[in-house]
């Protein structure tokens, strides 16, 4: 057992500490309105960005910079092959910069860039780099991450589908590796789950309508959530603890924007909100 492996594995434990409780959240989104909601968070661990008045935009961007920041610090402490893994994960960081970059290039309002430092190299030129390319890689590189890759690129063709928009040029390969070649040609939600392998049909589960594929979202975050809980305090020392605490650490920024968003329509949306935790 590496010396390295030790320290990231406590490391990653404590560091899990940093996010919020469900119960903290869901009285973030029962505010009636947003400034006090953000002046809550604000004395939270998201406070190293989130400061009081800011503006919705401005302070879910906040709590992603506190979620890379947290990453960021954890794969300081790792080996080199485990914080190479938190590298593949932090691309979902990358792929943001990318899309604000093509907002900024239309000349259309964009948030700023996220700073991976260490973090960075995962992206890839222009729009080849696409979501489906990324969580290929995840479910290659980061063997935990495997089924939530998954069933992450068969909610986003699921999304795709009900846009009615094609699927980019590169997806095909990626699609028939994460989730089967009987996703490529399912024209409904039912059939997309009937084709998926099952290592991505979990995340389609009871969700035949498309109205309800926010549900499906829903699922796949409380599985990552505990997941990554199992993951972050299992026996062995080792990389999968720091993937737990990614992992976590991810759900827990999920959940505080979303509670977020239900304050600033005035805490009228925690029946919503409930549905995430």
């Amino acid at each position: 057992m590496a010396a390295a492996d030790v320290a990231g594995t406590i490391r990653a434990r404590a560091l899990a500490r940093r996010r919020i409780s469900a119960s903290a959240c869901r009285r973030l989104a029962g505010h009636v309105g947003l400034s006090s909601a953000v002046a809550e968070l604000a004395g939270s661990p998201y406070g190293r960005y989130v400061r009081p008045g800011q503006g919705l935009a401005v302070a879910e961007h906040a709590v992603s910079r506190t979620l890379l920041w947290h990453l960021r610090v954890l794969a300081g402490w790792q080996s080199r092959s485990t914080a190479d893994q938190l590298r593949v994960l932090a691309g979902g960081f990358e792929l943001a910069n990318l899309d604000e970059a093509r907002q900024r290039a239309a000349g259309w309002p964009a948030d700023p860039a996220f700073n991976l430092g260490a973090l960075a190299g995962t992206a890839r030129a222009g729009l080849s780099f696409t979501r489906y390319a990324w969580l290929h890689r995840v479910a290659v590189r980061v063997p935990a991450a495997a089924t939530w890759a998954a069933g992450a690129a068969l909610l986003l063709l699921a999304r795709d589908r009900m846009l009615g928009g094609p699927s980019p040029a590169d997806a095909a390969v990626h699609l028939r590796a994460l989730a089967g070649a009987g996703c490529l040609t399912a024209a409904t939600l039912p059939a997309l789950r009937s084709a998926a392998t099952a290592q991505a049909r979990w995340v389609l589960e009871d969700v035949d309508r498309d109205s309800d594929v926010w549900r499906a979202e829903t699922a796949w975050w409380r599985r990552v959530d505990k997941d990554g809980g199992a993951l972050l305090h299992g026996p062995r020392f080792g990389g999968d603890a720091a993937v737990g605490c990614a992992a976590v650490l991810a759900a827990d920024a999920w959940r505080v924007r979303a509670a977020l968003e239900s304050a600033a329509r005035g805490g009228g949306l925690t029946e919503v909100f409930d549905a995430t935790i």
